[in-house]
């Protein structure tokens, strides 16, 4: 299968694509590990995507397209994959239906992840992180320490980043909005937007999704 996983910021798409891609036995691209990986290797992608960064400004559609095209040609990907944070607009979708296209290949669905905005802003600001170790990650609400303010793993201090302060969440959901939220109308269009309720426990939520690809 071909999917494309959307969504807000803080709906789940990463854990979600994990989940779905290991039940589906397909590849889990993710726009995030494709920029690593390229600056990692040195890739001649890699190299331009990393100076344009480094001078503070977007990396264009084109090289975030042709990263992804890149990895879709991967032998692994020939059965199928799932995309997370590709497309982010609609001139990528585009991009990815010429693409497709051209090797006479089609998307199956799109999986949109639905959470209201509150719940994004209280899920991503209520995180709280160990300054010894970023991997140690709590909540106020869904995960708190036994301590307040204190990691239960080494006792070191939590803390809230700062790209998770309120502000910067709603700033993120603006950008989504007006960035990313139109290639929703653009795949309903097309009969291929599958809206799936993000809320819930980590695992009924991916058996939502796996029950609505089967249909």
């Amino acid at each position: 299968m071909r999917i494309v996983l959307v969504g807000p910021p803080g709906a789940g798409k990463g854990t979600q694509a994990a989940f779905l891609a290991k039940n589906l036995s397909i590849p889990h691209i993710s726009t995030g590990d494709l920029f690593r990986a390229n600056i990692s290797k040195g890739t001649e992608l890699g190299r331009k995507a990393k100076a344009i960064m480094e001078a503070g400004q977007l990396v264009p559609d084109e090289i975030t397209i042709a990263m992804a095209q890149d990895r879709m040609e991967q032998a692994d990907a020939a059965g199928g994959f799932l995309l997370d944070g590709f497309p982010r607009n609609v001139s990528q979708a585009e991009a990815l239906d010429a693409y497709l296209k051209a090797g006479d290949l089609n998307l199956d669905a799109v999986l949109d992840l639905e959470v209201e905005e509150d719940e994004v802003v209280k899920r991503i600001a209520g995180r709280r992180v160990c300054r010894n170790d970023s991997s140690h990650v709590f909540h106020v609400t869904y995960a708190a320490p036994k301590t307040e303010g204190v990691c239960d793993t080494c006792g070191g201090e939590l803390y809230q980043r700062g790209d998770d302060s309120e502000e910067t969440v709603r700033n993120r959901l603006d950008v989504y909005h007006t960035q990313t939220e139109p290639i929703i109308d653009y795949y309903k269009a097309q009969g291929l937007l599958v809206t799936i309720p993000a809320l819930g426990e980590v695992a009924d939520v991916t058996q939502r999704a796996m029950d609505a690809l089967k249909k």
